[in-house]
């Protein structure tokens, strides 16, 4: 009985905290941890989160080829990453902004691989992930 009830605690607790999604609580976390490098800018111009220009604009990053930004200077283990066909989905997005140079050193299977993106997102990547997502185009 006692192992049935471990389980069920164990299936709602992975249940709800590493699928829930927030875009709400998203926007605030990337307000707070990610505008220093990144501003969200869409395809006419407009600004709708005032960044940083250190990491590449993230209006319409979900469903985007890594490394896709034109006139980004992107480091060479994204670049390839992109040429080995990385397309920014919830796992590969989570993944990445919770240890970015340990994801490209697995995906590209190279240890000497680089994120120019240092910062490492430990909580609250699936809500920035839903917020990004309300941030592309297909969403509007």
């Amino acid at each position: 009985m006692k192992f049935k009830i471990a389980t069920a605690i164990a299936a709602v607790t992975l249940a709800t905290s590493g699928y829930a999604q927030d875009a709400a609580e998203g926007e605030e976390i990337f307000k707070k941890r990610c505008r220093s490098c990144h501003t969200i800018t869409d395809d006419a111009g407009e600004t709708i989160v005032r960044g940083g220009r250190t990491g590449p604009n993230l209006y319409g990053v979900i469903g985007r080829p890594a490394g896709s930004v034109e006139d980004f200077r992107y480091r060479d283990s994204i670049e390839a990453a992109n040429a080995k066909g990385l397309v920014w989905d919830e796992a590969t997005f989570e993944e990445y902004v919770q240890d970015p140079s340990a994801f490209l050193k697995s995906y590209l299977d190279d240890a000497g691989a680089r994120s120019g993106m240092t910062f490492k997102l430990r909580e609250g990547a699936a809500d920035v992930y839903a917020y990004l997502a309300s941030m592309s185009p297909a969403a509007e």
